[in-house]
């Protein structure tokens, strides 16, 4: 899922300190003062990002679900590390309480994010991490399993529950979508509702547009009862959602699996595809914002077992290492689709 990468990704979040206790990355619970405006910073990779400006987005949704948060948008002109350990100084020296961050540099940006929580700033990270010792928490849009099992699920519907399906990766070393395959494999095993359901094939399209499409050619003719194919790359279920249309099989052959809106749009509101799924840019930052608001608040302490309410997106859980999954990847579909084509 090369290209989906780009624009997706997972976070990390550490503690904060300052006049508090800062030991390790492990925050306390003591909580802002009441009365002002909690200062949430949402710092992204650059500005001029269709993908992030849905992060603010969702970022600004619930500071007004909350009432008495005001957010900061910011982001380097270019994606470098520099830019933001820029921004994160600036940030510091502004009294935010709070900065979210989806890092150009997991590592780079240690240094200036431990200053920030020194502070008494409360950072997490989302999207693309920070290390684990530059924040509290990182908030990964999903998880291995989530993934790979929601888009067995996803075909499964597309099917009717019954016939032969397919898998087209990326490259065979891919270790994600490897994984994700592994899942899909178990929830086929597993679920009784896919009883009828055969596996026919798993190939890989090495995440190149032209082989994808002959791969995919390829399953069209080994298996002539095919009923749907699933790709874990945003590459692949674009050129076989292009086969699927040159060979005339729209409604014939199921297509599913993880895809940017702005390529798929057109596959999706003809019925080449009945949906795809990635991560909701907005949601990213709306749990972004809760997360922070209740760290900020002391209601939280961003620590393995933590249980942090996120409004709409319903309680997010905090595990090993402070890492926080937000949940299932989103479905775009003809109802949504062409609003999040336009961001990315």
């Amino acid at each position: 899922m090369k290209r989906s990468v780009k624009v997706i990704m997972a976070a990390a979040v550490l503690s904060m300190v300052g006049s508090f206790a800062f030991a390790g990355g492990k925050s306390d619970t003591k909580a802002a003062p009441a009365g002002k405006k909690v200062r949430v910073a949402v710092l992204v990779k650059s500005l001029g990002n269709g993908f992030f400006e849905a992060v603010r987005d969702g970022a600004n949704e619930a500071a007004k679900e909350l009432g008495d948060v005001e957010i900061i948008y910011q982001g380097p002109s270019s994606a470098t590390a520099e830019g933001q350990i820029e921004i994160i100084n600036n940030l510091i020296a502004t009294k935010v309480d709070a900065i979210a961050i989806s890092a150009n540099d997991q590592d780079a940006l240690v240094p200036a994010a431990k200053k920030a929580m020194e502070a008494g700033i409360k950072v997490i990270s989302f999207d693309s991490g920070v290390a684990e010792a530059g924040r509290i928490l990182h908030l990964a849009p999903s998880d291995t399993e989530l993934i790979g099992r929601s888009q067995m699920r996803q075909l499964a519907e597309m099917v009717g529950w019954s016939g032969e399906v397919a898998i087209l990766s990326a490259t065979a070393q891919a270790t994600n979508q490897n994984a994700w395959i592994e899942y899909m494999k178990k929830e086929l095993a597993e679920n009784p509702k896919m009883k009828d359901m055969k596996l026919a094939a798993v190939v890989y399209g090495d995440d190149s547009s032209d082989k994808s499409y002959r791969e995919a050619l390829g399953l069209f003719k080994s298996y002539p009862n095919l009923k749907g194919i699933t790709c874990p790359t945003t590459v692949g279920v674009a050129a076989t959602a292009k086969a699927i249309q040159d060979q005339g099989l729209t409604g014939k052959i199921q297509l599913g699996g993880l895809g940017l809106p702005s390529e798929m749009k057109a596959y999706v509101e003809s019925g080449v595809s009945k949906g795809i799924a990635l991560w909701n840019p907005i949601d990213l930052g709306y749990t972004s914002t809760y997360i922070l608001y209740n760290l900020v608040k002391g209601k939280n302490t961003g620590k393995e077992g933590d249980a942090i309410g996120a409004g709409r997106m319903g309680t997010i859980k905090v595990g090993a290492k402070g890492l926080a999954i937000m949940g299932e990847p989103f479905t775009f579909n003809k109802d949504n689709i062409a609003k999040y084509a336009a961001m990315f």
